[in-house]
This record gives structure tokens, sequence and C-alpha cells, in this order.
């Protein structure tokens, strides 16, 4: 029924289906199933666990990892703390149903209802289509606070059976965090070693394939687990370890199935789960408190609220991305209660804990209130804050390449500042990754080629396989080479179209010097000094190579300008003064050039075409002799200007060739303005000035 999951998620669907069974059993007078704590952490939370961490957005995860631990760590122990502090104060001032209730047992209830459950979150989230930067925040808080809910129900279940607690054992309890957290990302990656490496051997048993990832995935949770370290984060380390290096060993079909089963078997456990949770809410025992439960909740949701606000206001503070208010308040509102919380309380001891029950009542309506209520609500929340949603593309080609370039372009510039950012310890980890742990893992040549090139050689020979069978191999595609198709079925070729066969030992030379220099980047990385730059020697004649040649090609531009212009135009006088400032003594008029004006220049002062005056031009009968005396009033005659004498303006006060035309000669030299064209057959400067 679409129209009903649209509304109400799944999860609350399935509590709904698990409530009316359980009344069903109760109602015919049988006593319903209650979930228990061993088979719920044994059997039904590892499978959802495992295909959360196998198909882990690694890149969104990594990058967001920072914020994702202060939520994780330093949220749920705001949460724990705070809550369990305002429990034991309720009860206290509670009357006397809760005064028996110390700050010990407060504590851990604290502690049990404090942490985001994954579970749920998945459940919800996944429906509601959120964007990859929300899902994986609150997605991954609800993964990594399994170390602390771990560590603080293990030291208050510890502490409540000391008579007296020291300052030495809340140290130790600190410490047994990193225990913990650390130990179990450790029994993770080596289990995820040994799953990589034995399917580097499995070529010839592809039947079994899947079985090896599923076998020391759950050998990883177990071993986490019989030490009290958190099982949780082996699961999601082994699961990430594994799938780069299984996945280039194993088959095709190996990796569809072990894709299909982990989603099938996490679709059954959350469906188990859910519906366990309403048959015990109706199978256990009860005992309702107005006051410990509505407490209870209105703490879990203002400690929520508080954690999310402080702790992003201090994100923010480090992060690119903002976190925007809408962002937050999704965060906040999505932290959602489930069967972890119900399973650890229903594994507490009645010696130690008799009020168990009244806690169990309080978290089964905490759950059902973050599940119902938050979970029914967050989808129309969503589309009401106009909250950006997760685009339902895969990534063309184009934009991954985009991506690693950029990749490459951000390690450059974090080189060049030398400044360590995480992009500088991903290139590393990416480096030895590549030249050593590839090396081991991966069988064959798989290892060394990079990802782009293998899927170009599995499209390749997919194409090629399916020419061959339709018979088709006059027609190739563009996207097939021809050596490939030659490996696959030496057919000959018609005369026209053969090409040079290659032999298999000059192809894989050829491969492997592509494979070598197609991503070979700068090795050592070493940071900016101005106090340690050499000079190269080569540097400064590198430079006056290129302003030579700079110089050159704009001359050769201006001497090509020069010869576009028709010979019967007169030139300019700007055109003049740039063909003498250019280099006067190369240049000399055509012999055989009757109508371009020619320019004596006196030799006294060959270098400062200044410091003469303009007194006539217009062309010349005589074609590259000296002018003559006579000549002068035809041809175009420079003068060097006569000093001025001491006292006197050189600007201000004219001198003996200061005529008007002459300014105004001067003044079209230094500051070429609009000015009307001259009239045909009317030289540039009359005569006789």
């Amino acid at each position: 029924i679409p129209s009903v999951s649209n509304i109400v998620p799944e999860s609350c669907l399935l509590i709904v289906v698990g409530l009316l069974v359980g009344g069903l059993i109760k109602g015919v007078g049988e006593k319903p199933p209650i979930l228990k704590s061993n088979i719920f952490f044994l059997f039904l939370l590892p499978p959802i666990i495992l295909d959360a961490g196998y198909f882990l957005p690694l890149r969104q995860f990594t990058e967001n990892l920072g914020t994702i631990l202060i939520f994780a760590v330093v949220g749920t122990l705001w949460n724990a703390f705070f809550l369990g502090g305002l429990m034991y104060a309720v009860c206290q001032l509670g009357g006397p149903g809760l005064n028996h209730i110390g700050l010990l047992a407060n504590l851990l209830f604290g502690s049990i209802i404090s942490a985001v459950d994954p579970v749920a979150v998945l459940a919800v989230f996944e429906e509601i289509h959120i964007n990859e930067l929300l899902h994986i925040l609150v997605f991954g808080e609800s993964l990594l606070n399994d170390a602390v809910t771990v560590v603080l129900y293990h030291l208050f279940e510890e502490f409540a059976n000391f008579e007296q607690v020291t300052i030495i054992d809340i140290i130790l309890g600190f410490l047994s965090f990193f225990v913990v957290s650390l130990g179990g990302v450790f029994v993770g990656v080596i289990y995820g070693v040994i799953a990589a490496f034995t399917s580097r051997f499995t070529s010839h048993i592809r039947v079994i394939e899947p079985l090896f990832v599923f076998l020391y995935s759950y050998m990883a949770y177990l071993s986490a687990e019989l030490f009290h370290l958190s099982g949780i984060m082996a699961l999601i380390a082994s699961g990430v370890v594994m799938r780069p290096y299984v996945e280039a060993n194993i088959s095709h079909k190996s990796h569809t199935t072990i894709k299909y089963f982990l989603k099938m078997w996490s679709s059954v456990s959350e469906t188990l789960i859910f519906i366990f949770l309403g048959v015990s809410t109706v199978a256990g025992n009860h005992y309702w408190n107005w006051t410990f439960v509505i407490s209870t909740l209105l703490f879990c949701l203002i400690a929520r609220v508080l954690g999310v606000l402080v702790l992003t206001w201090f994100i923010n503070k480090f992060r690119i991305v903002k976190l925007t208010p809408k962002d937050q308040f999704i965060i906040a509102y999505g932290g959602l209660r489930g069967a972890i919380a119900f399973s650890l309380c229903y594994l507490l001891d009645y010696k130690h804990f008799g009020m168990r029950d009244m806690f169990l009542t309080a978290i089964i309506t905490v759950i059902f209130f973050t599940v119902f209520v938050q979970g029914m609500t967050i989808r129309p929340l969503v589309d009401l804050l106009a909250v950006k949603k997760k685009q339902e593309t895969k990534r063309s080609i184009n934009e991954e390449i985009h991506t690693q370039f950029l990749d490459h372009l951000l390690t450059g510039i974090e080189d060049i500042c030398g400044h360590y950012g995480h992009h500088h310890w991903k290139d590393k980890l990416n480096r030895f990754n590549k030249k050593y742990v590839k090396k081991c893992l991966i069988a064959g040549e798989r290892s060394k080629e990079p990802q782009l090139i293998a899927f170009y050689h599995k499209m390749e020979m997919k194409q090629a396989i399916e020419l061959v069978e339709s018979g088709g191999i006059g027609k190739i595609p563009s996207a097939v080479s021809t050596v490939s198709i030659q490996n696959i079925n030496p057919k000959t070729l018609p005369v026209a179209r053969i090409l040079p066969a290659l032999s298999k030992d000059k192809e894989e030379e050829i491969r492997k010097i592509l494979r070598n220099n197609l991503q070979k980047t700068r090795q050592r990385l070493r940071s900016y000094n101005r106090h340690t730059l050499v000079a190269d020697p080569y540097e400064e004649a590198w430079n006056q190579m290129l302003l030579r040649r700079q110089k050159a090609r704009q001359l050769e531009q201006k001497m090509n300008n020069y010869l576009t212009v028709p010979a019967h135009k007169l030139d300019s006088p700007t055109m003049s003064r740039a063909r003498i400032g250019s280099d006067p003594l190369a240049y000399e008029p055509k012999a055989d050039s009757e109508n371009l004006p020619i320019i004596t220049i006196d030799p006294a002062s060959p270098q400062s075409p200044e410091s003469v005056d303009l007194m006539n031009e217009e062309p010349k009968g005589c074609g590259g002799l000296p002018p003559s005396p006579e000549e002068d009033e035809e041809g175009l005659v420079m003068r060097v200007k006569e000093p001025s004498s001491p006292g006197t303006d050189d600007v201000f006060t004219p001198g003996t060739g200061d005529s008007p035309s002459n300014q105004r000669m001067l003044r079209c030299l230094s500051d070429p303005g609009p000015r009307p064209e001259p009239e045909e057959g009317e030289p540039f400067i009359p005569k006789g000035q």
C-alpha cells in the first residue's frame, strides 16, 4: 500500500504489526516471545552494521570525520551526563517511589538512552532521501557512538558493584574508552586485511568467494565482543578495509551476490527487530511512573537540541561548508532511539538494578515517541524547510575525473603552502596503498593499473566479445581497439584495414609505459620557504631570451603592419616616430619605392628621435640619395634643437622654430588626438613654414 508507506515510515508499521501479533498471542492465552539481548546482539544487529559499513560512502565519511566524531563522542557524553544528572535530581524530588534510585543508576540509564540508534536512523533516513551531508552526519554519529555507549554502560554497571569509586577507577574508565574504540577498529582492520588476502587466491573457486566476506566480518564482530571491545566499530572497519581489495579480486557475479545478500539480510534483520520491539512491548513487565517517564522524554529532547546547537556553533568555526540552522534542526530532530537501548536495558541484572522495569518502560516510551512522532513528521518538515535532497543519478565519468583533478590540485596547493592538511595525508596514504598494499592484496596486473584504465579494459573486452559473438567483426566501433579484437579472434581483415600487429610482449611493454607515466606526480613534498630558495643560474638568461623574442615578435608585427599600408598613402607622424624609435639605423627605404617619404637623421644623435623637429614631410623625387639643401622644401628634414639659454623655460618660452605649425606637429607626435583628415592633394604641413 504505497499511499500508507509514503506517510508512515516502514519502521512504525512494523512496530504496529508487532503490537498486533503480541496482542493476538496474549489474547489466545500464550506467552509472547521477548527480544532477548543475546539474539539481538549476536544475530540481528551484525547484518545491518555490516551492510552499512561495507557500502559506507567513504569520501563523505572521511571528509566529515571530525564533525562526526565530535557529535558521536562529545555529544553522547553530554547527553548521558546531562540526562543522568537531571534524572537524579528528579528522583530526589519526585517522592517516595523514586528516592531509592541513586546517581550511578541514573547515569547508567542516561548512557543507555543517550545514544542515537543506527537501525532507526537507517530505516527513517533511507526513505526521506536527505542529502549526503546530513545523512552521513547523523548516520555516522549513530555508528561511532557505539564505543561511548559500550564504555559508559560497562563502566557504570561495574561501578554499581563497587562499594567506593576512587579517582583511579575514573581515570581507568576514561582510558578504557580509547581501548574499546581503537581496539575495535584494530580488530576490524586485521580481519579486513585477512579477508582481502584470502580473496587473492579464490580465482578457481568463485562459488565460495562471498562466504569469506561474511565469515571474516562476523569473526571480527565476535572477536571484538569477546574482549568487550566495540563490535560495531570492528564490523565497520573490516567492511571499509576489505571492500576495495576484495572487489578487485572477486568476479562480477560474486560482487552481485554479496551486494544483494547483504541488502536482503539487513532488511530481514531490521524487520524482525521492529516486530520484536512491538511484541516485547506487549509481553514485558512494565512499571509506569508518570514523573519519571515524562521527565525522561522531555530531557532527552532538551539535551539533544542543546548539544547540537552548542557543538555546531563550535564546529562551524573550523568548517568550510557551514552547517545552516536548517541542517542543525534536521540533525537534532533525527536523533532517533531504537532497539539497541532496549536490548542494553534488558541485559541489566535485577539484583543490582531493581528498577529495571521502570527503565524499560521509559525507554520504550522514548523509542515509540522518536520513531512514531519524529519519524512520521521529519519527511513533511524536510519538504517544508526545502532541505536539499539526495541526487538520485550516479556521477558521470566527467565528474569523477574533475573530482580527482581537484584532489590533486588541492594536494599541490597544500604542498606549495607547506600546510599538511587532510589532502596531503590522503595523498600519502594513497601512495602507500598503491606502492605496497595493493601489490600484496590484489592478484595480478589489477594491482598496478589505475581504476579508470581497468574499467576501460573491462568495457573494451566486453564490447569485443559481444562483437565477435554477433559476427559483426567488419563494423568495429571506435571504443574497441584492433589489438584487443585480434587477441580474441585473430581473423584476417580486408587489406585496406590491416594494421601492423603487435606482439604480446610489445603490447605489454606499451601498456606498462602508459601505466607508469599516466599519473606520475612529484614524489617528494617540500614546504615553501622564501629564505631557502635557490637561485636558478639559467633563469636570468632565459628571461632575457624571452624578452628578446617578444621584442622581435613585436617588431615583426609592426613591420608587417607597415608593409600592408598602401604605397600612395603618406605615413602619419606617429608611425614615423615609431619606426625611428624601434631602430633608426636599420630602417632604410627601398630604392625602387618612388612614393615613400625619406627620413633624414642627424647622425650625431641617432638614438634620440625626441630631440628633433619635423619640418616638412612630402615624397621626394630621388630614391635613397641624401637630400640637397635645395630640396629642403620637398624632403623631410630633422634638425637638432638648439639648447635653450639659461634662465629660459623650455616649456613656456617659444623658440626659433616654435611656430604654430611646429607646435601642432610636436603635439601630434606626443599625443596624437582626433583631428580632421587633410584634404586630397594637400600637403601634410604647408610649404614655406
